[in-house]
């Protein structure tokens, strides 16, 4: 009937397990970083081959001027989402102080209302709530169905960009600052990093800018926030339990996009006001149903369409928005792999087309 479906093949290690020669000799870490960072360009740009299961391990026994040496996990997202993968990284490691004990996870409390209404002010609370979620839900459908984000330096809005060498960097914030910042304000951890990627980007928008683009003060851009649609409490389960049947956090892809949009340096000075900014736009849209539409159109798609019609669905989303952000919860221990300390975990979703010229 031209169904895909998937087929049980033996696995050989050899086949997804590469370790990498780099040039020989007394180099610097400094040297190994750049030679770090083209192979994982080469890496990224790589096909899978079609008769192979969809993952690879890539061991880097080199040291670089961050990492005695570097292990990279390549998984295609037809497999899971990160909730499931980090499930799966984290069942493999141990406590770095002690391995007997099993690690933890920060808390994610929601806020309580304090006091109690009564039973008209609840009802109408209810009413306008639902109602505001309902009118924003249509709104959010139609203008990210159509609308398409201005070309700046940080989106060309050419075709194929995803194909294209890139550069992977990182910047360490310090977690104790953020949460200071969080306390201050009085709002999540998530809505801090989102204001500074948000204001972050517009001043390297800004400082970039060229003749033929629009003021990238005033562009218009969105950020694409992913959102974990289980129900979850900042913690993992193990696999056996994430695979088994009618599991309460099953394995797989269980993400929603939610399209926020980015303040402008027109209407906005203060770095602060980007926070809260970045909160206003994201409680509204998680109170509003359109992920919960977006999540639905997406399973409805891959039934009735197939998976190519959903993917080229998701790529015309992604294509029309400037950038994504996505965040994953750690342990709060420090932690080893095979008695290994582990410096740190860095993850990001490759091939998708929101890449500059």
């Amino acid at each position: 009937d031209g169904e895909k479906q998937w087929k049980k093949v033996e696995v050989k290690l050899t086949d997804h397990v590469h370790v990498p020669i780099f040039p020989s000799g007394v180099l610097s870490s400094e040297s190994y970083d750049l030679y770090l960072g083209d192979y994982i360009s080469k890496v990224v740009l790589e096909k899978y081959p079609e008769d192979k299961p969809l993952w690879e391990v890539h061991i880097v026994k080199y040291p670089t001027s961050t990492a005695a040496g570097n292990l990279i996990f390549k998984l295609h997202h037809v497999l899971g989402d990160g909730y499931s993968f980090m499930s799966a990284l984290l069942s493999c490691l141990q406590r770095a102080d002690d391995p007997s004990l099993p690690l933890t996870f920060p808390s994610r409390r929601g806020s309580e209302r304090k006091g109690r209404d009564n039973y008209y002010k609840s009802a109408l609370r209810w009413v306008s709530q639902n109602l505001t979620s309902a009118f924003y839900a249509v709104k959010d459908l139609g203008w990210n169905a159509f609308v398409e984000d201005d070309q700046t330096p940080i989106r060309s809005g050419n075709s194929g960009v995803e194909f294209l060498p890139m550069d992977i960097s990182s910047l360490i914030f310090s977690l104790d600052e953020i949460k200071l910042i969080k306390n201050k304000l009085n709002v999540t951890i998530n809505d801090v990093t989102c204001g500074i990627v948000f204001f972050a980007t517009r001043l390297y928008m800004q400082e970039m800018i060229n003749n033929n683009q629009k003021s990238s003060s005033a562009a218009s851009c969105r950020a694409l926030v992913l959102v974990n649609t289980r129900i979850t409490h900042g913690d993992y389960k193990p696999v056996k339990q994430m695979i088994g049947p009618n599991s309460e956090m099953p394995w797989g892809n269980q993400i929603a996009f939610m399209p926020v949009s980015m303040p402008k340096l027109t209407e906005i000075l203060n770095p602060l006001d980007f926070v809260f900014e970045a909160q206003k736009h994201i409680k509204r849209k998680r109170s509003s149903f359109s992920v919960f539409f977006y999540n639905k159109l997406f399973e409805i798609l891959s039934k009735l369409r197939g998976h190519e019609a959903a993917s080229r669905y998701m790529h015309n989303r992604l294509k029309k928005s400037s950038l994504m952000i996505s965040n994953m919860i750690g342990p709060a221990e420090k932690t080893a792999l095979a008695d290994h300390p582990i410096k740190g975990v860095y993850f990001m979703v490759l091939g998708i087309p929101q890449v500059r010229r």
